[in-house]
């Protein structure tokens, strides 16, 4: 968004939360789909997964909650709703799909939880939001893919929820540069502050310690 249409969000919209005091990072639908090249789901994504990993990997050093989802339908679809309906591509996560596995390079530690959903948001229809309110998080750090759906929508939630939305710009992908970089600014004026790369590393480098169980 440029000139006069980002002229009226200019003192409406410029306000930052920051970061609460106990944080918690999200992997958001990071799966095979969107990095094989012959699925009609592929996005090109592959340096937003790399500096996912980079962030993930920092905050596992500063031993911060990390979560992954992913979307599972059951093998007839009959957990699909309006969604699965709606959106001809979910066909590929189908229980057993190997297109819902992880990609290359993501692994997913054994003391990390993974929210299997049917629906965009992290939130609806799982129990995310009692369990980061069981663990006293107060900041969901939010990665992921597609910009435009499945953060876009749990990163809503997660305000709505109560917790302080964190979207890390470089950390999230999308097939097309005009709905991620639309969705980041509209994100970053009304639910999150959407912060780089860069600055979400030095915070959580800031964090070594103080997490660490006593």
């Amino acid at each position: 968004m440029t000139g006069d249409r980002e002229a009226t969000y200019r003192g409406v919209y410029e306000n930052r939360i920051g970061f609460g005091k106990r944080p918690a990072l999200i992997l958001v639908d990071f799966v095979q789909a969107y990095f094989e090249p012959s699925c009609d789901l592929y996005a090109g994504v592959e340096d937003a997964l790399l500096s996912a990993i980079r962030v993930r990997n920092e905050a596992r050093a500063a031993s911060i909650p990390v979560i992954y989802t992913n979307v599972v339908y059951h093998k007839n679809a009959l957990n699909g709703g309006r969604f699965y309906q709606k959106a001809k591509p979910l066909r590929h996560f189908l229980e057993g799909s190997p297109l819902g596995a992880w990609p290359a390079g993501l692994n997913v530690n054994d003391d990390e939880l993974v929210v299997s959903k049917q629906y965009p948001s992290a939130f609806f229809g799982t129990s995310l939001a009692s369990t980061l309110t069981t663990w006293g998080i107060d900041t969901l750090i939010i990665t992921g893919l597609t910009t435009s759906g499945c953060v876009r929508a749990s990163c809503v939630d997660a305000s709505s929820h109560g917790f302080i939305p964190i979207v890390v710009r470089q950390a999230c992908g999308d097939r097309h540069a005009a709905p991620h970089e639309a969705n980041l600014f509209d994100m970053n004026a009304k639910y999150a502050d959407v912060v780089s790369e860069e600055e979400i590393v030095a915070y959580l480098a800031a964090q070594r310690g103080k997490n660490d169980p006593e």
